[in-house]
């Protein structure tokens, strides 16, 4: 048996979640997939999955070996697309990670418009509160919203977001006023699992080098976005979160940004690949088709969020100073 074909075999398992699946993927017949991964595993002479009737799961062999398959066939790809050339045209499927908030609201509608117009490839999206290894896990492109340090990617701009603190106005109407960090300590709280569930750290006053934690008992607690939004939409209580989570709330005046001023600098998002991968049709062709999507909805997002200046006064008539009575004789 082809060892290359029994890596693809392997690999497409893992992307699929079951042997079953790697055959419908690969048009291969059930019998033919066990023999590939049997084919492996006497290879390296290591099990490299653990196997029941519903669900496959790697060995800790199989971890180091997926890693190295993953890489191999990566290789083999991009030398394929090299001797082809300018004649390679997008094609294969491509797969792309984001955080599950954004990717929902925003990535998923443009890959939808990307595959109408390359009907050729397709997608597999990867939806994680955590950050991948997009080497380690055959991931193309990510959209992330971090300071990034790892150089081996290739990092495109994208935007920012902000780390706002929101309440209702009805909820602001009827409790004490918020006017510095300190105050969220005498407050009801929603709270989200990535935001922290009993503190909240701010940037250092003027003069100090050293943050600001806040430290409260919430009210509420829950690991879904949605729900925290919609509680502090119905006066819960307070929330942080990213601004495009809740910018269509900040815009249509059913959340209030506060302590503006005393914000932690915004977050850079990029769309980041591996070395390398760019040159893939597939890849290239969805980053140019992405960016100026992506760009556009941020700069939305930030303007929805941007600092409302207050209405100005309108000057009523000067009062008339009463004339003084005349002096009676």
């Amino acid at each position: 048996m082809d060892r290359i074909d029994a890596m693809k075999v392997f690999v497409a398992a893992l992307a699929e979640g079951s042997l079953a699946g790697a055959g419908r993927k690969l048009g291969k017949s059930p019998a033919a997939v066990s023999r590939a991964i049997a084919f492996l595993e006497t290879h390296v002479g290591a099990e490299l999955l653990h196997r029941t009737t519903r669900s496959i799961r790697l060995s800790d062999a199989g971890e180091r070996y997926a890693v190295a398959c993953r890489r191999i066939l990566t290789d083999l790809e991009e030398a394929d697309i090299a001797a082809a050339g300018e004649r390679s045209a997008p094609r294969g499927r491509l797969t792309v990670t984001a955080a599950v908030a954004v990717g929902e609201a925003l990535l998923r509608p443009v890959l939808d418009e990307f595959m109408n117009a390359h009907p050729t490839v397709s997608v597999r999206l990867h939806l994680l509160d955590r950050p991948a290894n997009l080497i380690d896990e055959g991931i193309d492109v990510a959209l992330r919203i971090a300071h990034l340090a790892d150089s081996t990617l290739v990092a495109l701009p994208v935007g920012e977001v902000r780390r706002v603190i929101t309440a209702s106005p009805r909820y602001l109407a009827r409790n004490d006023p918020i006017v510095q960090p300190a105050d969220i300590a005498q407050h009801q709280v929603v709270a989200m699992t990535h935001f922290g569930i009993d503190s909240w750290s701010f940037p250092p006053q003027a003069g100090s080098t050293m943050p600001r934690t806040v430290q409260f008992t919430p009210r509420f607690i829950v690991n879904s976005l949605r729900g925290a939004v919609a509680s502090a939409v119905e006066g819960r209580g307070v929330l942080r979160s990213f601004s495009y989570h809740v910018a269509e709330e900040v815009a249509n005046g059913r959340l209030r940004i506060i302590l503006a001023q005393d914000e932690a600098p915004p977050l850079p998002v990029h769309l980041v690949s591996p070395h390398g991968r760019l040159s893939v049709p597939k890849v290239r062709a969805f980053v140019d088709f992405a960016l100026p999507k992506l760009r556009a909805r941020f700069a939305e997002w930030a303007q929805d969020c941007a600092p409302k200046a207050e209405a100005p006064r309108k000057a009523g008539k000067p009062k008339l100073k009463p004339k003084p009575k005349p002096k009676s004789a």
